[in-house]
């Protein structure tokens, strides 16, 4: 995926290294080939629909399943050959909660610790820090019914912190959430990374979630399609769009391609421009037809999306999923 990473002396830099990472059941390949990397502290999120393989690879990631080929080393450890060195070198926070709704926050906090091993002391003492990092402790002995999906999510995210893990794995971690309560938990996902420098990888299907992270690879199938900031994923499909709305359009468009070489597109709203930079182009459209003496009526700049990035990629959007690459879907870009 990364093209860097390939070689066993550059492994243990990373808190994840995968190379080929396949899984096939009978009659399905829900993984074909997966190579990624992410460094110490970073932020890191799989983009993609649902039945993308994304839960598939969190799980032998963190060495819940067994890969069918391939290799990975997550948390200084090797999935294969040192599965319990793995588990207890990550946390995991699936997309179905693991907290017990009849108990406060605090005792499901103390329970799990002393799962994980943690003597008495430690496990109580664990547990108040985690409630003060995730902004519960005034919560600490409600009932985690009584609790918001935002702050039962927060508690979620606490519990698998409980052992120091240095990767924290979050599976759709805002799934069913409300849009406020998606933004308190990226909020405290931000204060965590700057707090703990915990390396946090993340799968989502929100556009806007995987804008958060400082690196995102866009799965699609059981395939790495593409990988990268998303700025740069964004930058590399093309260029950006002007709409202009003008009191006479066919003048309009006859002026951007005779005087700038442009091709404007025709639509409803207005035309369309594709240019690059175009902030910078915004003046120059409207110099031109002010010389060709077309009066503007509005003009609107659009930089490509996430969304435009998995469609360039896939042939498919994230957010209205159409039928297979070459069936057609009506959206042309």
């Amino acid at each position: 995926m990364t093209g860097t990473g390939r070689h066993a002396g550059d492994v243990d830099e990373y808190a994840i290294y995968a190379h080929g990472l396949t899984k096939r059941y009978p009659g399905a390949e829900a993984v074909r080939g997966v190579d990624l990397h992410v460094h110490p502290g970073e932020t890191f999120a799989f983009l993609g629909p649902n039945g993308a393989g994304k839960t598939t690879t969190i799980a032998m990631l963190c060495a819940l399943a067994r890969p069918t080929s391939g290799h990975a080393r997550v948390a200084g450890a090797d999935i294969r050959s040192q599965p319990q060195q793995v588990r207890r070198g990550v946390g995991l926070l699936f997309q179905h909660s693991a907290v017990d709704p009849d108990l406060s926050a605090e005792r499901n906090l103390y329970l799990h610790a002393r799962l994980y091993g943690l003597s008495h002391s430690r496990a109580r003492a664990r547990g108040a820090t985690l409630l003060e990092l995730t902004g519960l402790t005034a919560r600490r002995r409600d009932r985690v019914r009584t609790l918001s999906g935002g702050l039962r999510r927060r508690l979620e995210i606490a519990r698998a912190l409980l052992h120091e893990p240095g990767v924290l794995f979050l599976d759709e971690p805002t799934v069913g959430l409300d849009p406020h309560a998606r933004a308190q938990v990226w909020d405290h996902l931000a204060r965590l990374r700057a707090d703990q420098r915990t390396t946090v990888f993340v799968t989502t299907h929100y556009l806007e979630e995987a804008e958060h992270c400082d690196r995102i690879a866009i799965l699609d199938r059981g395939r790495v399609v593409a990988h990268g900031t998303p700025a740069a994923l964004k930058a590399a499909i093309g260029d950006d769009r002007v709409r202009v709305r003008t009191a006479d359009d066919a003048a309009a468009a006859a002026a951007l391609r005779q005087d700038l070489a442009l091709r404007p597109a025709a639509g409803p709203d207005g035309l369309t421009v594709a240019v690059e930079a175009g902030a910078r182009q915004i003046p120059r459209l409207c110099a031109a037809l002010a010389t060709r003496g077309v009066p503007v009526h509005a003009i609107t700049l659009t930089e490509p999306t996430l969304d435009d990035v998995f469609f360039h990629h896939t042939g498919r959007s994230i957010t209205h999923p159409g039928p297979p690459p070459g069936h057609g879907d009506g959206r042309q870009r």
